[in-house]
This record gives C-alpha cells, structure tokens and sequence, in this order.
C-alpha cells in the first residue's frame, strides 16, 4: 500500500484520526495520535518520531536510563507497518490505529524495541528454513471498579444482579451472565482482525479464557497486544475492569498465557516437530531440551512483575519446574494429544502479565538455542509434578533478574542492550514496589508493630 492507496483508505473510513503505537518493554502501549492529513505527511517522508526512552518506561511511570539509552532522549523514528492498520471499534470519532517500530534515524531498528526482538528471533528460524506458530491461551478475571488501591478485588454483578462466589469451571451460564460484554469484545476483536478461537470460563470468580487461533509468531504477538488493550476498554463500557494480572486474589488461581508453539518447514509447510511415523522428531526433543535448560534464565521475560511470582506460590496448578510430558497439565512443559501434523509443545509458565512480543521471543528462542545446541530433553516426568521437591524456576523477581542479566545465553542470543535494559527497568520497578505501603503492611502491622 503506498501513500496514495493509504490516503483512500483513510478517506474511504472517514478517519478523523490515526493513533500510531509502539509497545513498550512492558507490553503498554505507547505512541501519538494525529490528524490523517499529519500521519499521511509523516508517513509520506519517514519523519514520524518518538523519544528512544518510551521504551524504558517501567510500570510506575519513570524513565530509565543507562548506557543503552541517551539520557538526550533522542529520537527513533517510527515506521509504522501497514500489516496491522485497523479501525478503533471503542472511540467516539472515526479512528484508525497502527503499530509502529522504532528505528534509529537514518540507522539500524531499535535493539530494545520488544517487536523488534521478536522479529529478530523468527528471523534466525527462518533462516534454518523453519517458521515458529504459536498458539495462545490467555486467562483474565473481570473485577468490580474501584477507587481504593488498598482494598482487595471483587467479581463484578452479572446480568442476574448476583456477583459470583465459588468456584465455576467451565459453565456456559457464567458466561452468558457477561453476554453483552462478550459481544462487544467479539465485535471489537473483529474490528481489529484478532482471530479469537473459544471462550471459557476458568476456576476463579469471573475469571476468563479466551484462545486465539494459531497463526505465525509475530502476527499472534500483534493480536495479544492488541487483545489485552481492547478488553480493558470494553470492560470499561460495561461498568467493571479486566484485569490480565497474574495473581489478583490470593485464594484463587491465577492467570496465564498458555503458550502452543510448533515449528513448521518453509518449504514443505509440514511440522517438523513429528517424524513421518508420527513419532517425535529428534528436533523436537533438542526444542524441548533448550526450553528445560534456557527457561530460568528467561524467567523475567515470561513472569515479569514481583506479583508474578505469587502465583507459582501460592496455587498448585502453576507449575515451578520445567519437566515435560504427554497431557499432563501439572508440568511446566506441556506435550498434548495430537496429530503428528498438529504435534506440538505448550508452554504452561507463563503469566497472563507478560508482554506478548518478549515472552514469545522468549520461548521462542530458548527452544533455537535447544536446537542450535543439540540439547537433548530430559526422560517424561510422569505424576502429579506439584509434588516433585525439585524446583527449577527462580522463587522471585529480584532472583530472576539477577539470574537473567548474568546470564551468558541470554546476553548472547539477545543482545547486551536488551538485556541490561530489561533487567534495569525491573530492578527499579521491585525497588519502587518495596517503597510502597502494602495491604499486608496495613493488616498486620499498623497496629501492631
């Protein structure tokens, strides 16, 4: 599409504004918004820019500063990909929105920018002739509104007046008690091309899952970003908020992103994670093997908020160790039931608080570094795994950091800049958090200490 095909389908939409978003090192969208006359010019002469530092913004809204990012804030200029044009199905004008990467003026993209990441790790597949897709599942609780950030979440009040107690696995009459707001996210989902597969409800108090359909790694991280944004906003219009944090109550499960991922030829577009007989591929097995070794090193980028770790904690469905095996939801490395042509591995440990562009490239490239290694997975764990002493995942944030910025691999495969960068903006978010009064704080030791 050139300016001129651009410039028509603006008009053709009666666009009266053009957001333009890149996603930050946390998954948030960031960007500018302009007049179609403005984004067509700036388009038109590669001039639309944003500071470098948007990137670094960490979740209390500071910016961070290191060797990586000039403390000038100079600018990256934005190239906006004309793949993921779409209309705004929430606002009151006309708008069109778009996802952006950051380049450097006149130079390389930007090596902090989490679409970029994602795009360099898909490149190094294709470069062995191999396509990753993936496969998501991502889990959310609806949560009543509130204005006291001490108190602890709520269901909301469904179309009965009644909010939910217990527990409600897989009822279709829990869902239909938010049908109107699930046919606005069907609707907006629609609106901006995310493909969504099936809807369920999960053990928790309004808690949700929503699967979008398996498709390339990149193009599925796009739809989750855009996903996790629309659903906010359409909570909204309903009176209640959407919550993708992974671990809102203390007494229920918490919420993940399930993770399918397979590896499918260039080529011959057959997966390559199965033999001919149906049998696993020895590719298969060193995939598996890089995530066994590779994950907890990767762990800030899969579970990256101090709530995060909460989670594996304090539910026994959320798995603490890397064992594989065949349909056994206790792992932390799940192989389903399959056909050889649908033969996959399923990523159980991440949070539904990732950012979609940084735990793909993560899981994503743990399993290249398996491959391009020959790392051989371990035997299949068979059992119960929550009563397997054996703990292969970081217990916190701050270990987790550590772990990953002094990692060799991870420097190695995903660059000092990203790296440091990465593991700067969490520290100062655990630093920031442990400045903070809690609710713990307020309950026991108010008055007590």
């Amino acid at each position: 599409m050139d300016t001129e095909e651009l410039g028509k389908w603006l008009s053709a939409h009666q666009i009266g504004e053009v957001s333009c978003l890149i996603p930050d090192l946390n998954g948030t969208a960031r960007g500018k918004s302009m007049t179609p006359a403005l984004f067509l010019d700036a388009y038109k002469n590669e001039s639309l820019r944003i500071p470098e530092a948007a990137y670094a913004i960490n979740a209390h809204g500071e910016f961070t500063t290191n060797d990586f990012i000039d403390e000038s804030e100079k600018d990256l200029l934005m190239a906006p990909d004309l793949e993921t044009l779409h209309i705004v199905p929430w606002a009151k004008e006309s708008t069109a929105c778009i996802i952006c990467d950051g380049y450097a003026v006149g130079g390389p993209p930007s090596p902090i920018a989490p679409r970029q990441v994602l795009k360099d790790v898909v490149e190094r597949y294709h470069q062995l002739g191999l396509e990753p897709i993936v496969g998501p599942e991502v889990e959310f609780y609806l949560i009543d509104r509130f204005e006291d950030t001490i108190s602890e979440p709520r269901p909301p009040k469904g179309a009965s007046g009644l909010a939910e107690f217990g527990q409600y696995a897989y009822s279709l009459d829990a869902i239909d008690e938010f049908d109107d707001f699930f046919e606005e996210l069907y609707d907006f989902a629609e609106a901006q091309n995310i493909d969504i597969d099936t809807n369920i409800h999960e053990e928790g108090p309004c808690q949700f899952e929503i699967n979008l359909k398996h498709s390339t790694a990149l193009k599925v991280a796009d739809q989750l970003f855009l996903f996790k944004r629309l659903a906010r906003h359409a909570a909204k219009r309903h009176g209640f908020f959407v919550t993708f944090m992974a671990k809102p109550y203390a007494e229920e499960s918490g919420s993940s992103i399930h993770l399918h991922q397979s590896l499918v030829d260039l080529q011959t577009n057959k997966n390559v994670f199965a033999n001919e007989d149906g049998s696993d591929s020895e590719l298969f097995s060193y995939y598996i093997g890089g995530l066994q070794r590779y994950i907890p090193s990767a762990m800030p980028l899969i579970a990256p908020y101090t709530n995060s770790y909460n989670r594996f904690e304090a539910y026994m469905s959320a798995p603490t160790n890397v064992h594989w095996s065949r349909d056994n939801r206790t792992v932390g490395l799940r192989v389903p039931e399959s056909s050889a042509s649908a033969r996959r591995i399923e990523n159980r440990i991440p949070g539904s608080d990732i950012n979609p562009y940084l735990a793909i490239a993560a899981s994503l490239m743990c399993g290249l570094m398996g491959i391009e290694e020959k790392i051989k997975r371990k035997p299949e764990f068979i059992g119960q795994s929550a009563e397997d002493s054996r703990r292969a995942l970081p217990k916190t944030l701050t270990e987790a950091v550590s772990k990953f910025r002094n990692s060799e691999g991870m420097r190695t495969y995903f660059g000092e800049a990203l790296v440091t960068t990465y593991a700067d903006v969490k520290q100062e978010e655990y630093e920031h958090r442990s400045s903070v009064l809690s609710p713990w704080d307020v309950r026991y030791l108010m008055v007590n200490a």
